[in-house]
């Protein structure tokens, strides 16, 4: 017969107190890393973040009452950044796979992601919500940089924006590049999801119906506010959405058009 033991004292204690230790201090790093990642820094850099289909803008904070808006997300390595993020037309969701966050873009709601990257490096944000017919290719560039990098790229888009804002075509770039257009529409010729804007005006394109359209400022101005109504062959199944610009805002994005030969 096998000898009965009654249990071993000592052992016992060692398997459930070495344990408990390994579970308390897996505990206190979880802890520790969960309260840096929840810091509010004061100084943070404020970003608003804007989803569309299918394209992103991000607006950085005003200097001298001049903002910067831009289809990148630039940001200095070692910096916390909030990006405040809202969407014009359906959920989507903002996704850096290298940064192990996301977070959902509602309609009419603003939500908010905190960032701290550690590492310089191009990555690119995507959305990882099922948004549309071109949501595989809704992503953009983001560049995370020293400060000193950073700072001279701020300067610089300062420097446009401000420039910009003195003439038409000036500001036309820049409701185009906070809408988002550059994500199907080139501007240098080459193919993208929607026709391209090089030598636009004044050209012929034959459309869905077999009939024959000059590109002028009447058809610019109803692609925008009715895309759908006259399609050009070959982007049948492109579904661009409407936009409501004031006739100043049109008559900016059509002399940018023009500019572009």
């Amino acid at each position: 017969y096998a000898e009965h033991m009654e249990g071993n004292t000592r052992l016992e204690i060692t398997w459930t107190i070495l344990p408990l230790f390994l579970v308390m201090a897996f505990a206190y790093l979880g802890a520790v890393n969960l309260a840096e990642t929840r810091r509010v820094d004061p100084e943070a850099i404020v970003v608003n973040v804007t989803g569309r289909q299918w394209s992103w803008s991000f607006e950085y904070p005003p200097v001298n009452g001049v903002a910067v808006i831009s289809d990148q997300l630039h940001l200095p390595v070692g910096k916390q950044v909030l990006l405040r993020m809202t969407s014009t037309d359906v959920i989507h969701s903002f996704w850096v796979p290298e940064f192990r966050v996301k977070q959902d873009l509602v309609p009419g709601r603003i939500t908010e992601l905190r960032i701290t990257p550690t590492l310089e490096g191009s990555y690119k944000v995507r959305c990882a919500e099922l948004c549309g017919a071109a949501h595989y290719s809704m992503e953009g560039p983001v560049i995370v940089s020293s400060q000193a990098d950073y700072d001279a790229w701020m300067g610089e888009q300062l420097q446009i924006a401000e420039e910009a804002a003195q003439t038409p075509e000036g500001r036309g770039r820049a409701l185009v590049a906070a809408n988002g257009c550059a994500a199907c529409h080139s501007v240098d010729g080459s193919e993208s999801r929607g026709p391209t804007w090089f030598n636009l005006f004044g050209r012929q394109d034959e459309l869905t119906d077999g009939s024959v359209v000059t590109v002028d400022e009447a058809y610019i101005h109803e692609s925008i506010e009715a895309p759908q109504a006259k399609i050009v062959r070959g982007f049948e199944t492109i579904l661009m959405p409407a936009y409501d610009f004031t006739d100043e805002q049109l008559a900016d994005i059509v002399a940018y058009i023009q500019t572009l030969k």
